[in-house]
């Protein structure tokens, strides 16, 4: 995805690959982090957003984003059971320079199922080097 601010185009969608949720880790999860969710009901939303922001953060490794300044408008559609592999997607919704050699992108990032249903969605506002 994006190379530096100038270069990144509305509209543009980028790959923010994609991750299985993996049975043993859904467990230690709940155990962790969510008494009494049982793994039957698939993977509590906050595990859905942690497997969200581990794609995001591997992703933007390599591009000129400098920080993340803001995850807005979270929504769920559903929790994904063990085994499902999840897709994550980012489209930029607009952006808009801030100062000599940065500017802030809006982005609406996804993570869709096997069948290309939506599980969660949120908003982002990130600066990026110009």
């Amino acid at each position: 995805m994006p190379a530096s601010f100038d270069d990144i185009e509305i509209g543009q969608v980028a790959s923010l690959g994609a991750v299985v949720v993996d049975a043993e880790a859904l467990d230690a999860f709940i155990a962790a982090f969510a008494p009494g969710w049982t793994a039957d009901r698939g993977a509590p939303d906050h595990m859905v957003f942690a497997l969200w922001t581990r794609l995001d953060a591997e992703a933007a490794s390599q591009w000129p984003q400098t920080k993340r300044v803001g995850v807005d408008a979270l929504r769920w559609a559903r929790n994904p059971p063990a085994g499902e592999l999840l897709r994550g997607r980012m489209t930029i919704m607009g952006k808009d320079p801030v100062g000599e050699g940065k500017g802030i992108v809006i982005a609406q990032h996804d993570l869709l199922d096997e069948a290309g249903r939506l599980v969660f969605s949120c908003l982002t506002r990130s600066v990026y080097a110009r």
